[in-house]
């Protein structure tokens, strides 16, 4: 399934989350250093240069909230922000081709594996895919990880604004019929772009449903 219908009032829920203050909270290095939290966790994952950083800043709002960079691999390590203290956003860092030794490449992988296999408040993961060239061997082995350790992950295609809207079709449907195979996977795939802005507000509204509910 491609997105599903989002009305107006979870538009304006996910408008009002992403309104609230954005904290940078640490970068974690070590999971000794992930910190503890009541809240609702979402994760940012992905091939590097995906455009994770990117689409954080566009949901936020704020153009220098997530560090991005033109070199692969820039986030090399957990980045965690609290958002109106309703909802902790974690920066991943990218997987499959990074400018770094081989060693710390490896460092970063295991160290993400275990923050799958460990964070509780964990909800839900965003696996970002490259709408120019879909799922790769290293989304399919990520994305394999999670079916194991059951954390809950959703595709959201970024850069949708660079392909044709037939060739963002046939993207949306390759993997909306993989993920159909895959047990942890949620079926609805979001197609975003941080540059014109397509798909944010119903990233938002997906994410408003899964944060904290807002204080009366």
């Amino acid at each position: 399934m491609t997105d599903p219908e989002f009305d107006d009032s979870a538009i304006e829920a996910g408008r009002l989350l992403f309104a609230q203050t954005c904290d940078f909270v640490i970068g974690a290095a070590a999971l000794d250093q992930v910190p503890p939290t009541d809240l609702p966790e979402i994760a940012f994952a992905g091939r590097s240069n995906v455009g994770k950083s990117s689409l954080v800043n566009a949901l936020t709002g704020r153009t220098t909230l997530a560090r991005t960079s033109r070199s692969p691999g820039r986030t090399q390590q957990l980045n965690f922000f609290d958002l109106g203290g309703r909802l902790i956003l974690a920066d991943l860092p990218g997987y499959g081709f990074a400018r770094a030794p081989k060693e710390q490449v490896k460092a970063w992988t295991e160290l993400v594996r275990a923050y799958f296999r460990g964070r509780a408040p964990l909800r839900r993961v965003l696996l970002l895919v490259d709408a120019r060239h879909g799922l790769k061997a290293s989304d399919r082995e990520t994305m394999a990880l999670m079916d194991e350790a059951a954390v809950s992950y959703q595709a959201v295609l970024t850069k949708a604004d660079k392909v044709k809207p037939s060739a963002l079709d046939a993207c949306l449907a390759t993997c909306v019929d993989d993920l159909a195979r895959r047990p942890a996977a949620h079926p609805h795939v979001l197609a975003t772009s941080s540059r014109t802005g397509t798909g944010i507000a119903e990233l938002r509204a997906t994410l408003a449903a899964l944060a904290e509910p807002a204080a009366r």
